[in-house]
């Protein structure tokens, strides 16, 4: 059995390079990839498409790509709790490709799949269907939309194996399932890092042959975007 793992984010990220375009996991701030976006955040690459289903928040996850002027275009769902995401946009300084949330999952997915384009009635009639091809089916208009891929997808998992099977844990399995199987290269990183074979095959979310190299993650904070207490 191949053995996917590398010694840290640093070695996970080799051939990174200006412009490529990046999937990065999670909702909100639970789930996301924060070993490899501190590492994106180092090495100082730019130019990045980054596909995410929002920006994080203006002092962690993708904000601080976004701080740092390393990201020229969102392709996102939502981008509330992001102050400086909204200062970009508006002044233009960032290109932005707003998709309703089901669409951009289901993107992500036909990408993984390797169907090249699907049709969806969520946006029709908006402007988020402008400039794309519209067709009627069985009365109802609906919109042609292209699967997604990534230069590398970048994910978070809370336990996975040596051979690149992974296992999400709650809510933390969000984007991060079909963004793995939509990468060029796949990046794991992990909570815990067990042999191959230490997980229940009935359990696992991602099998490995999506993912090209794993390792086990450190000092995660897990923030709360919204904190609510009484």
């Amino acid at each position: 059995m191949i053995d996917k793992t590398v010694a840290d984010a640093r070695a996970a990220l080799a051939g990174l390079a200006d412009g490529m375009t990046l999937m990065l996991g999670g909702f909100g701030l639970c789930g996301i990839p924060e070993n490899a976006i501190a590492e994106i955040l180092r090495l100082g690459t730019k130019d990045l498409i980054c596909i995410s289903n929002n920006a994080g928040v203006d002092d962690f996850g993708i904000g601080r790509l976004l701080q740092r002027r390393q990201v020229r275009k969102m392709i996102s769902s939502y981008v509330g709790e992001n102050a400086e995401f909204e200062r970009q946009l508006l002044a233009g300084e960032l290109e932005v490709e707003l998709i309703p949330q089901g669409t951009l999952a289901e993107r992500c997915r036909a990408g993984g799949a390797g169907i090249p384009a699907f049709y969806t009635p969520a946006g029709f009639g908006t402007e988020v269907g402008q400039g794309k091809e519209a067709r009627e089916f069985d009365g109802k208009m609906y919109l042609l939309e292209t699967g997604l891929r990534a230069d590398f997808a970048f994910v978070k998992a809370w336990r996975g194996d040596t051979a690149g099977n992974l296992v999400y844990r709650g809510t933390a399995r969000n984007f991060n399932p079909m963004m793995a199987t939509a990468g060029r290269i796949t990046v794991a990183e992990v909570e815990d890092l067990v042999p191959a074979g230490a997980l229940d095959p009935n359990q696992i979310h991602t099998p490995g042959i999506y993912v090209q190299r794993i390792f086990e993650g450190k000092e995660y904070e897990k923030r709360i975007e919204q904190r609510t207490v009484r």
